[in-house]
């Protein structure tokens, strides 16, 4: 529960980079509910363009840190949502002079060793981490928007077998 919450904490903190923009392709007709995806897609977008509006004019290192606290001031619970940044912050800083694989393996750790059952988070990321490696190897010979549509098909196919 506490790592779900963490990871969406760290993509709604890195969505709010992508400056209010859904990917280009993002296709809400594949989605179990494509009404609600839209909504949640428009809601988004607004979200975003609110918090951009509010740190206008900040410079470029504070302008995201301003961002991510307008996006958890608009959140259901907005201190909850600052302690998921807070953790996620701490996690980054911990293994921030690491690279690669020590780097992967350091955040896993970290991020585990400040869950409630750090066994079940180490579980639960391994299994995502071989789903990862799955979509990679079916999708490796492919380039470019053939390579998306790909790593898109394969987490929806991975999404209807759960």
């Amino acid at each position: 529960m506490r790592l779900s919450i963490l990871t969406g904490c760290a993509l709604l903190a890195a969505s709010a980079l992508v400056h209010a923009q859904a990917p280009k392709g993002f296709d809400c007709s594949k989605a179990k509910d494509p009404k609600a995806c839209e909504e949640r897609v428009a809601k988004m977008k607004a979200a975003h363009a609110k918090a951009q509006k509010a740190c206008e004019g900040k410079p470029a290192a504070e302008q995201s840190a301003c961002v991510r606290r307008e996006m958890c001031a608009q959140a259901k619970d907005p201190k909850a949502c600052e302690r998921r940044l807070e953790t996620v912050a701490r996690v980054r800083q911990a293994c921030e002079s690491k690279q690669g694989d020590e780097r992967r393996e350091c955040m896993r750790r970290e991020t585990c060793a400040q869950a409630k059952d750090p066994a079940q988070c180490e579980a639960r990321l391994k299994e995502a981490a071989a789903k990862r490696e799955k979509i990679r190897e079916a999708c490796k010979d492919k380039k470019g928007e053939e390579h998306r549509a790909c790593i898109r098909e394969q987490r929806s196919e991975q999404r209807s077998k759960t």
